[in-house]
């Protein structure tokens, strides 16, 4: 039986599916608490596209002291997800794979299937933490886009479209919002494909410069995200020009190369060009334990990440993820451990995305970096405790009582592997149930009931709110 995702019936527009060269660029929802309007909002509000200081350069701009009043913007990925139960997962073989999804979407799913996915999970997950983000990226003018524009209005997050250089001759399905099929076998384990898995460009390679607007989101956005998966959707070109306007700009760049990093590092000599220069160039990094030793040939997760902040030019922190077993922060100076929250698993997807959310509030706020693992880690267990992603990933009065519960899955023989024999020269902190701070040489314990006590006050207030509003 097909899964479905516990949300009411969205009420849909009948629109054409057509690409529309007047479909607005961007859409401001009304925000839950008062904030002031940003130069980018106020400028859609006067229908002015023309924006001052845009097209000289981000430095220049930045030099202007253009106020950053965005949080948090993402970089293209934004898709719709089709969650379906099936009896086994998609053959390996290309062609198989592709007749496979062809038979699927011969006929269009139920809506009680669909659910935001892409860059849109993340953007949710931050959103719910109190960030204001901007979506940057394409969606169609069909049926699909208008439940995805939905969505995001309704977690009240901001679309800006990059729909330049539309050609009117193309093929219609070139401007359709991508599907990604999400498909859960009886054991719980997921198979993944979409359209741009058969293509040997990304799906939206009409697109070939940024637009004005894409700019100035970007201008004004504290953070840019961009993951690995943004390379099925935009052009290496396109996507390295985004990354040079937010580091002129002033903007931290989280990148996140995912299970795509190993095929762009053996990918074309463009794609292989684009990931060393986020490598190098973005200010935070977010691999698994598996992406990281894949990119480094470095099996302990600890060296690899210390070899990469080595290498990076900009690099202020390395994350990487460990699953079940917790994450760490590598930064100059130390590395943070933090074991992860022990919940009952449901579904894994989407886990990772609401876990960057975190670190994003972390770092912006200035946090310490086990506080932000701890948060983090919090985040993620909570997408893990439901059905799916999008509108299901975590919400924070679910957070807070992990935090409260602080049930943390430790395991000292692991992290003293880890950490001990690798010639650390670094301070290494570690969460841990202890009452007391522990120090061992290097190794310093922190309390996880010191920083709950540090976290609740920043959320407890926002969650009575959540609660009273539903």
């Amino acid at each position: 039986m097909a899964l479905k995702t516990l949300n009411f019936p969205i009420h849909w527009r009948s629109k054409p599916s057509l690409p529309n060269a007047d479909r607005p660029i961007l859409r401001i929802p009304p925000r839950r608490s008062a904030r002031p309007a940003s130069p980018i909002v106020a400028a859609a509000a006067n229908g002015n596209n023309g924006f001052r200081g845009i097209g000289g350069g981000g430095a220049a701009s930045a030099e202007k002291g253009v106020p950053k009043n965005v949080d948090l913007v993402t970089l293209g990925n934004l898709c719709v997800d089709i969650v379906l139960g099936v009896p086994s997962l998609p053959p390996a073989s290309k062609e198989d794979r592709r007749a496979y999804m062809e038979r699927l979407a011969a006929s269009r799913p139920h809506k009680n299937f669909w659910e935001a996915g892409g860059n849109c999970n993340l953007a949710i997950a931050a959103a719910r933490l109190g960030l204001l983000c901007f979506t940057l990226g394409h969606v169609g003018d069909e049926i699909y886009g208008n439940f995805l524009l939905d969505v995001l209005h309704d977690e009240n997050i901001s679309f800006v479209g990059m729909s330049k250089n539309v050609d009117s001759t193309a093929n219609i399905a070139a401007y359709e919002t991508l599907l990604c099929w999400v498909l859960v076998d009886p054991f719980q384990k997921h198979g993944f494909c979409s359209r741009a898995d058969f293509s040997e460009e990304p799906a939206f390679s009409w697109m070939t410069e940024l637009t004005e607007e894409v700019k100035m989101a970007i201008q004004e956005a504290k953070i840019l995200f961009c993951n690995g998966y943004a390379f099925d959707e935009l052009l290496p070109d396109l996507i390295v020009s985004a990354l040079d306007y937010a580091i002129g700009a002033g903007t931290t760049v989280f990148f996140d190369p995912g299970p795509r990093g190993r095929t762009l590092a053996h990918g074309t000599p463009d794609e292989q060009k684009a990931l060393e220069l986020f490598l190098k160039q973005s200010d935070v990094l977010l691999l698994t334990s598996d992406e990281v030793e894949s990119l480094t040939g470095i099996k302990n997760p600890i060296q690899a990440g210390e070899a990469l902040i080595r290498r990076g030019e900009r690099t202020k922190w390395v994350i990487i993820k460990m699953g079940s077993k917790g994450s760490i922060l590598i930064n100059r100076s130390t590395v943070s451990c933090a074991p992860a929250f022990k919940v009952n698993v449901v579904d894994s997807v989407g886990c990772g995305d609401s876990f960057t959310a975190a670190i994003a509030f972390g770092f912006l706020h200035g946090m310490p970096t086990i506080n932000t693992l701890a948060l983090a880690n919090a985040v993620g267990a909570a997408t893990a405790t439901g059905c799916g992603a999008g509108r299901n990933v975590a919400r924070l009065c679910k957070v807070l009582e992990l935090l409260k519960q602080s049930n943390l899955n430790e395991d000292d023989k692991f992290w003293s592997k880890l950490i001990e024999g690798n010639g650390l020269t670094s301070e290494v902190l570690l969460l841990s149930k202890v009452s007391i701070n522990g120090r061992n040489d290097r190794l310093v314990r922190i309390p996880i009931s010191n920083v709950v006590f540090e976290l609740l006050p920043k959320f407890d207030a926002a969650c009575e709110s959540s609660v009273t509003r539903s």
